[in-house]
């Protein structure tokens, strides 16, 4: 198999940040994409059937990143991408402790929106499994009190980039130039 490298690059620019928004979480196996140049330029329900996606917006600020890591191995012929997110959510409540365990339990699909206005999918064909996280209340006033979670995914390629909203007042960014606009349900 022939795998020619099609493009240069040049020196960019320093105009971007580092940190994570958003996050969005699908339940697993609701999602069905459509690919073209490693960019997801539709989300809808699974089968491809033209109705609407449910995402779950989670805001995070601070100690929340995205790694991938790429793994290839010439004697077996194999390369598969491993995705980890580490995701903060302050402050300790019951209802988020709720939704953290049914996370656990299944193995969601999440889109990482950064605060360079880039939104990616990370397991879009095996889920997200929480593999790791804690319940910590602090010690010192100025200690963390909430959750972290690690998610892991395993995949065949990297998480795939979402073709890129343009209206950053529309309700649905940066969902809203995909062909099929996912109904988001904001938290309180």
């Amino acid at each position: 198999m022939s795998c020619d490298i099609t493009i240069g690059r040049l020196e960019p620019s320093k105009d971007v940040v580092g940190g994570i928004k958003n996050l969005y979480f699908a339940n697993y196996g609701t999602v069905f994409t459509t690919v073209a140049s490693d960019i997801i330029t539709d989300i809808s329900s699974v089968n491809g059937t033209p109705t609407t996606v449910d995402l779950f917006k989670w805001e995070v600020k601070g100690a929340t990143n995205l790694e991938q890591t790429v793994t290839s191995s010439r004697d077996n012929g194999t390369t598969f991408w491993t995705q980890v997110l580490n995701a903060t959510f302050k402050k300790l409540s019951a209802a988020v402790q709720t939704e953290l365990k049914l996370m656990a339990y299944g193995r969601p699909y999440i889109f990482v929106e950064d605060y360079n206005g880039n939104v990616f999918m990370c397991g879009m064909e095996h889920g997200m499994e929480v593999t790791g996280g804690t319940i910590v209340t602090g010690t010192a006033m100025g200690d963390l009190s909430g959750f972290t979670l690690v998610f892991t995914g395993m995949e065949r390629l990297p998480a795939n980039f979402i073709t890129a909203g343009t209206d950053t007042t529309d309700a649905v960014y940066p969902f809203d130039n995909l062909t099929t606009a996912p109904t988001i349900t904001v938290g309180t």
